[in-house]
């Protein structure tokens, strides 16, 4: 009787200590997660986003048939 009870105070302070490990990986990857996610947000988002509309606002400006001589040059063949 007291043997069963040691095992099965073994196994409960196994299985305790098992969850601990287990929970603690999960929340340093929840973590990691988190933190790639804002990094991407805060500081990638808005400067792809500045870029982007400047290159919109350059293409505006910017007549459709502007070749320079030497891409001109290319397309034909010379």
């Amino acid at each position: 009787m007291l043997g069963t009870l040691l095992k099965l105070l073994g196994v409960g302070i196994l299985t305790i200590f098992i969850i601990g490990i287990v929970f603690s990986a999960v929340g340093a990857i929840f973590s990691f997660s988190i933190g790639l996610v804002s990094f991407l947000l805060f500081r990638i988002a808005p400067l792809l986003l500045v870029g982007w509309v400047a290159l919109r606002v350059i293409e505006k400006f910017r007549s459709r048939d502007a070749l320079s001589d030497a891409d001109r040059k290319w397309l034909d063949g010379e």
